[in-house]
């Protein structure tokens, strides 16, 4: 899954827009890192308990948000962003959110391509076609007429 902060994808084509996704969590922190962050606080620096609680939250918000794209059958998310605020004393709520869309790299001579949009259209030109899967959308065709 692309995920990008920016509007548009440099080489890409946004075909379809799924809509807003997100994923959230809160968490209660815990006494002990909570307690050994206020001991290092008093020294100045950074503290790893809190570093790695809120990297762990912005992990599962980001697998969350993820999972919601890919559910509405998305392959990117345009202007991702983080939030956090403090609920009551002692929780943190993290989100992360976005749009889904159907993004499609630009192949070389397509306005717009890149040098990555280039090798990714390339690189799947040379791969072989994969059969159809049940969970694909299947094309509807017209009965035949007599």
């Amino acid at each position: 899954m692309l995920i990008v902060t920016s509007n548009k994808i440099p080489g890409h084509r946004i075909d379809a827009v799924f809509g807003e996704v997100m994923g959230l969590t809160v968490r209660s922190r815990d006494i002990g890192a909570q307690v050994m962050a206020g001991f290092r606080s008093l020294g100045g620096g950074e503290l790893p308990e809190m570093t790695k609680a809120l990297y762990e939250s912005r992990q599962e918000v980001m697998a969350r948000m993820v999972n919601e794209a890919q559910q509405r059958g998305a392959n990117a998310i345009v202007a991702m962003r983080f939030d956090t605020s403090e609920m009551g004393g002692n929780w943190t709520e993290v989100c992360a959110y976005g749009t889904a869309v159907f993004a499609i790299p630009l192949a070389e001579g397509e306005p717009g391509a890149t040098g990555q949009s280039i090798y990714l259209t390339s690189t799947a030109a040379q791969q072989p076609a994969q059969p159809a899967t049940s969970a694909a959308p299947q094309a509807h065709t017209a009965p035949p007429e007599i």
